[in-house]
């Protein structure tokens, strides 16, 4: 008699009551269901009669798959699939269209799985695709014009495509880990843009005559070091994403709760 393939472990089962005491409510007053680190093997049928939810947390569980029914879950605005064994992603994810923070880090994703439909979550802010077994990144997310931060760290990535490095609101980008060729190695990652704290204008009649000295000694420097000093034809790049998955950082929770700050401050100007 054949033996029948081995079964995987038995996860723990979610049964609606548990779900419903599972939800939590945000310090900004969003519903949150919290289902992280419960064991979970099999994506829960039941939370789809809570799909009314702000937020669904399922990080640190052994899931392999999300159904496309992940879809009815129209109002969400964050996921958290962080730390599980999830090989692809269904294409329905980009039916989410309220979707502002995508968390997929540490999964076993791979750049032939990553669904197209992430190119049409056009609210997303923040996307997290590090420590997956990506080989490349799809240009198609060039598309994601609302994006600030992208965590593509601890990948097989050689390049980056320019429709990403170009978003007009990336401001930051994690890269590190990746066996990029050295060119790219080389490339400065620091940010372009440099920032005092205060800057005061005065004219040159309100200085006294020894302040006066001073700042056209400061002056006279500069202008010999723009002299001396080649123009720099490095390409700019961003500075690197700390993201709460990286093996540095851990506490999610301060990092979500910071992002959620942001994102509510930016509802009250619109």
């Amino acid at each position: 008699m054949a033996k029948g393939k081995a079964k995987g472990p038995k996860g723990k089962k979610i049964t609606l009551k548990i779900a419903k005491n599972s939800i939590r409510i945000t310090l900004d007053g969003r519903r949150r269901l919290d289902l992280s680190k419960m064991g979970i093997t099999t994506f829960p049928k039941c939370i789809l009669k809570l799909a009314d939810v702000d937020e669904l947390d399922l990080s640190r569980n052994m899931l392999k798959k999300i159904p496309g029914s992940i879809e009815k879950f129209q109002k969400l605005r964050w996921l958290d699939l962080h730390s599980n064994q999830l090989e692809e992603l269904p294409e329905a994810i980009g039916k989410l269209q309220n979707l502002f923070y995508l968390n997929i880090c540490n999964n076993k994703l791979t750049s032939s799985n990553l669904p197209e439909g992430l190119n049409l979550l056009k609210n997303l802010h923040i996307l997290n695709l590090g420590l997956n077994r990506l080989d490349s990144i799809p240009t198609s997310l060039g598309a994601l014009k609302e994006l600030t931060e992208i965590g593509l760290f601890d990948n097989a990535l050689t390049t980056i495509p320019n429709s990403v490095k170009r978003l007009p609101r990336l401001k930051k980008m994690n890269v590190e880990r990746n066996p990029f060729p050295d060119s790219i190695k080389q490339e400065d990652h620091s940010d372009p843009i440099k920032r005092v704290e205060t800057l005061h204008l005065v004219q040159e009649k309100d200085l006294c005559s020894s302040c006066l000295k001073v700042c056209k000694g400061e002056r006279d420097k500069l202008h010999q070091l723009m002299d001396v000093t080649p123009s720099s034809s490095k390409k700019s790049s961003f500075s690197s994403l700390l993201t709460p998955n990286s093996t540095a950082k851990d506490n999610q929770e301060e990092w979500r709760l910071r992002d959620d700050l942001s994102s509510h401050s930016m509802d009250d100007v619109s």
